[in-house]
């Protein structure tokens, strides 16, 4: 999708699905039955995985790198990846060509390429992660094994909520899912922003409840605090969202409907050589 003097990428890792009462059991059985497309035939959540790559001015920027070269299948999950470093090969992009990598946080499917035999998968980059989100490292669910945390700890560098972590890309902590937890803004140079929120929102159906948390969730409370925020930047003109789980809706809108309830509306990108355009 370009907006303005941006590009931005959802750079595919693989697919998820996901048993919805084991990480969504706080969702009443009567959303899933009033709403059977949120379901694959089997009864599974469909979700993705991946990282969005953020290109201006010959700057690339990417956040989180997905689940890595995973596959296995239990009674819980069914996690296909691996494909991040192909999909960036496919836009024309190498490994080295990244300048900035950001992490959202560090659970193991935003984190999954961001190390290779404990080097780092983009040599050129600066890895940035939240100085919050690092105090708290080994006590969040769904960290990267100890090898990749110390990895990320000989290369680091950390920030701070409202810093620029790219021209243009500002950090917004918002914990709650975990510490430091990070949202980040992309301004373009026409004031138009994209805002890739992360885990703060897992499916589209929390956008409509945001008191609906996820099983990975730490601290819930601060987890209905940033949604309440993140919402009211979503609902902002000439704004997009990014939600890297969202399965084939990660771009979209929060608008309201005809009952005052804030609804995700999927935004239209290029997608095999047809292209939307993302304001209209």
């Amino acid at each position: 999708m370009e907006v303005d003097d941006v590009r931005v990428t959802y750079v595919v890792d693989g697919a998820l699905e996901i048993r919805p009462e084991a990480s969504f059991p706080a969702l009443p059985a009567e959303y899933w039955q009033d709403n059977p497309d949120a379901l694959t035939g089997t009864g599974f959540v469909a979700m993705t995985a991946g990282g969005l790559l953020v290109e201006r001015a010959g700057h690339r920027l990417l956040i989180d790198a997905g689940y890595g070269p995973v596959q296995s299948k239990s009674a819980f999950a069914t996690i296909k990846c691996g494909a991040l470093l192909e999909s960036l090969a496919y836009l024309g992009v190498a490994a080295d060509d990244i300048d900035v990598f950001a992490l959202t946080h560090l659970h193991i499917d935003h984190t999954g390429w961001a190390f290779v035999d404990s080097q780092p998968t983009f040599p050129s980059a600066v890895y940035r992660v939240a100085e919050q989100e690092w105090g708290d490292e080994v006590r969040t669910i769904g960290t990267p094994a100890p090898e990749v945390i110390s990895a990320f700890d000989a290369v680091k560098s950390t920030f701070s909520d409202g810093d620029e972590v790219a021209p243009g890309v500002f950090a917004i902590v918002t914990p709650g899912h975990t510490a430091g937890h990070t949202t980040y803004r992309i301004t373009t140079s026409a004031g138009r922003g994209i805002i890739a929120f992360g885990d703060a929102f897992h499916i589209p159906a929390q956008i409509s409840h945001p008191e609906w948390p996820s099983a990975a969730d730490a601290d819930i409370t601060n987890v209905l605090k940033v949604r309440t925020q993140l919402l009211g930047e979503l609902e902002q003109p000439d704004t997009i969202g990014f939600g890297t789980h969202f399965g084939d809706q990660v771009f979209g809108r929060v608008v309201r409907d005809a009952e005052d309830v804030p609804v995700w509306q999927p935004v239209p990108s290029i997608v095999r050589g047809r292209v939307s355009q993302a304001y209209s």
